[in-house]
Parts: structure tokens; sequence; C-alpha cells
């Protein structure tokens, strides 16, 4: 397709984008059945933790027929358990008696700040500095690598429960992460010719309007040393009018063809949860649109306590995006941060869940990768369970590292069926795992409990 031949599509599904917030919970949540007790401890979450949705998820994704255990009304609802007890109390108490919002919001402040809201080194040991001063809004992890935060990409068009990038999302500036200027970004991106992939992310760029989007992404289509432009989005999943029928979708499509002409891939990180996120129509229509401008969609999602827990959901989703030509690309392990107590399972399970996906499919679905851990020193990979010397270990290995001669070799932790993060484990026939000798004087990770960090955050 060229730039002339891409048309606007209007199909009978079009509607103007409507978001709801948390003013609006009460009235949704009695629609999926809640007493007025649980609404009110649900309302005391969205204190904490950010709930945003849409009209597209409330009518074509959620079955109100099986709310609130729907997987999709989980994936965007806040729980009533998703926070301890002792915090959601205090809340719901606040609420009940009609405090101020600046009593709830220094309330929620406080149980924000246990909740880990910048996990794997994000502030402390990814952002760059060039000109002896920090670059905010850029994020320099692994050294082909960089990640771009668009000010005005800062939100989605629905909000996921179990998202790490929820520090974003509450109102906190000194949780944010954001630039707006391109000019300091491509200056670091030239000083740095190791850099070939830009990944754009948020929030959720898609957001943007085209005019705006195309002020980051256009000064970079100068820049030979790119390969690539990746944007992370779950628009196809929450709104796919973006690439059909919103004003500017086209220009969204013909902006995707100048990247593509300008000799880089333009990869849709395309975040799917759950297989009836990819069962509208519109999604399959969007799909082909984007792919028609030579722009590449991969997709990924975290495995999920409640939501997608099961091989056949993973195998399911896999095999329809497949069917519709998109790559199925990482499953995820929660990450240590938010509620990941709630959501998370078990690394044995997760390695379970995926073999048994994984072995049902065909080999074209099998370029998916998992279950990663996006930790401090890179993603960690849990390739199964396995008896060595005679010991039950972990068999691991780094997909991606700060330090590339750690990538791709395996390495073992002693075996813990209740382990759900890298901070969990304890090395198998040695004192450190790798990544926490390649620097001297580096300290072992912190293993104080089942949801802390490493000691590096």
């Amino acid at each position: 397709m060229t730039v002339q031949q891409i048309q606007p599509v209007i199909p009978a599904q079009g509607r103007r984008f409507r978001a709801y917030s948390a003013k609006h919970l009460d009235q949704l949540t009695a629609r999926a059945g809640l007493s007025e007790a649980e609404r009110l401890t649900v309302r005391a979450v969205a204190t904490v933790l950010p709930f945003r949705t849409n009209d597209y998820v409330l009518e074509s994704l959620i079955d109100w027929s099986a709310a609130p255990d729907d997987p999709i009304y989980r994936l965007v609802f806040p729980q009533a358990d998703m926070l301890p007890p002792e915090d959601v109390a205090p809340i719901a108490a606040l609420l009940t008696r009609g405090a101020s919002e600046q009593e709830l919001q220094a309330a929620a402040h406080a149980v924000r700040l246990r909740l880990n809201p910048h996990p794997a080194g994000q502030l402390a040991l990814n952002v760059p500095e060039f000109g002896d001063e920090p670059l905010p809004g850029v994020q320099h992890k692994y050294p082909e690598t960089a990640l771009i935060f668009p000010r005005q990409g800062q939100t989605c068009h629905a909000y996921c429960t179990y998202c790490f990038r929820w520090a974003q999302f509450v109102g906190e500036p000194d949780l944010k992460m954001a630039t707006d200027d391109m000019a300091r970004v491509v200056s670091y991106l030239t000083a740095h010719p190791e850099i070939t992939s830009v990944l754009i992310t948020g929030g959720d760029p898609m957001i943007m309007g085209t005019s705006v989007l195309r002020r980051y992404v256009e000064p970079l289509l100068a820049l030979e040393q790119l390969e690539s432009i990746r944007i992370g989005t779950k628009s196809l999943s929450y709104w796919p009018q973006r690439y059909v029928s919103d004003p500017d979708a086209c220009d969204a499509l013909r902006l995707f063809e100048e990247v593509v002409e300008s000799g880089k891939t333009l990869a849709l990180m395309a975040h799917f949860t759950h297989p009836r996120e990819l069962e509208p129509a519109l999604v399959a229509t969007a799909i082909g649109r984007i792919r028609d401008a030579g722009g590449v969609i991969r997709t990924q999602a975290p495995l999920i306590r409640t939501i997608n827990d099961d091989a056949s959901t993973w195998s399911a989703m896999w095999r329809t995006q497949l069917r519709l030509g998109v790559v199925p690309y990482y499953m995820f392990v929660e990450r240590d941060t938010g509620p990941q107590g709630y959501f998370a399972v078990p690394l044995v399970r997760a390695a379970e869940i995926y073999r048994d996906a994984y072995s049902s499919v065909s080999g074209l679905c099998r370029t998916v990768r998992g279950p990663s851990m996006s930790a401090t020193p890179g993603k960690v990979c849990v390739d199964g369970v396995a008896d060595v010397a005679g010991q039950r270990v972990f068999v691991l290995h780094m997909i991606q590292a700060r330090d590339p001669a750690l990538v791709g070799r395996p390495f073992f932790a002693q075996y813990d069926p209740d382990a759900v993060w890298l901070s969990d484990l304890k090395p198998a026939f040695a004192d450190r795992f790798p990544f926490e000798s390649v620097q001297e004087g580096a300290r072992p990770m912190a293993r104080r409990g089942p949801h802390l960090v490493a000691a590096a955050d």
C-alpha cells in the first residue's frame, strides 16, 4: 500500500472515544453486582492505583454476565483484595467520612511508596546522563536500545490492573518519566552510535494524535544508525479505532509508511493479555491496515493470575495472533511492583504454563520467548526445572542483559516452589548469580521476601 492508497474506513463499530475514570467506579462496579461495601473497598484501592477504561472495553470486550469474574473485567477494574487490608481499610474510612482530597492523597502516597513504584532500576540505573546532566524521559538499559517516554503519551486508552508502569498514571510528578526535548534526545542518540533501536513507550504513545506522535518519530528518521523504531502500545486491544476510524487514523498509517520508506523497521509491540481482545472484527481490520502500511506487529503480555494463568488461554491467543499475521514475542512474569503479590504466578507454575502452551502450537507460533523477568540485571528467562548433580534447580538464562557478555549463558537457582521473582531465588552451585559478579563490589540480590527487588534498586 502507498501513502496515496490509504483510505479511511468507517465501520459500524465506529464511535468517539469516551473514557471512564474513578468517579464512575461506583456505578460501573454496581453493574458487576458488587455490594455497597465491596464497591467502597474498590474505590479505596483505586485511590492508590490508577483506574481508567473506555466504552469500547466496556461494551465490546467485557462479558458482564460473568462479571466480576470475567477476565477482561479483572484486567481493567481494581479488585477489592489487590492491596493488603491494613492499607485499604484506613482509606476506606477516609472515603466514608468524606475526607478531603489532600488527606486521601497523603494516605495513598504512603501506600504507593511501599509498592516499589520504579522497579528494575528504572530511575536509579536506567536514566542516562548527557552533558553531565540526567536525560529525563529516556532510559538506556541495554547498549543497543533506548526507550523514549513522550510527555503527551503518558496515559492509555485504558489501564491494566497489573501494569508495572502504574506510577506514571497516579498524578505524582516525582514518579513520572517523560520528555518533549527531542533535540536533546537526538543529540544523545547521535553520541551513542551503538543504539540501533528506539522504543517509544509510555503510557501508550498511540494515545497521542498523529501530529504530536510525528514530532517524536520524524527526528529519528534521519539517524542512519537506527535499524528499527518500536512503539509499545495496548491500543489494538483497547481502541483499535485508532487505526481505522479515528479522524487521523490514515495520518498515523502514513507516518508508519514514512518510517519504512526511510529504511527502518516500524514495529508495534502490541500488548494482548487475553484471546478475547482479538475477537472483535475491528481488531483484524486494524492489524491489516498496519501491515499494509509496512508495519510489523509483535505481541507480548505478562502471565497474570486470575486473567490468563492457564496454557489453553495462551495457546489460543498465539494461534489467533498467527492467523492475523502478527508475531508472538514475549510471555513476561508479573513485575515486582504494585499489586504483584495479588497477580503473581509462582515461577515453577509459569514455566509449566509456558511449556504446555508452547508444545501445543505450530513452529510458526514458537517465536515467543518466556517466561521472562524484566529485572534489574536484564531479562531473565525461566527455562524450567531440572535435577542436576543430585539437586533440583531452576534452569535460567538471560535473553537480554546490562552486560551483553551474559546473554544466552545458562545458570542455575535453587528450586523454590513459592518463588515469584528473581529476588526470591538463591544461586545453585555458586555463591552468586553471574550478574552479581560482573562488576567489582557488586552486591548480591536482596532476598528479604517474595516481593522485593535487587539491592541495586
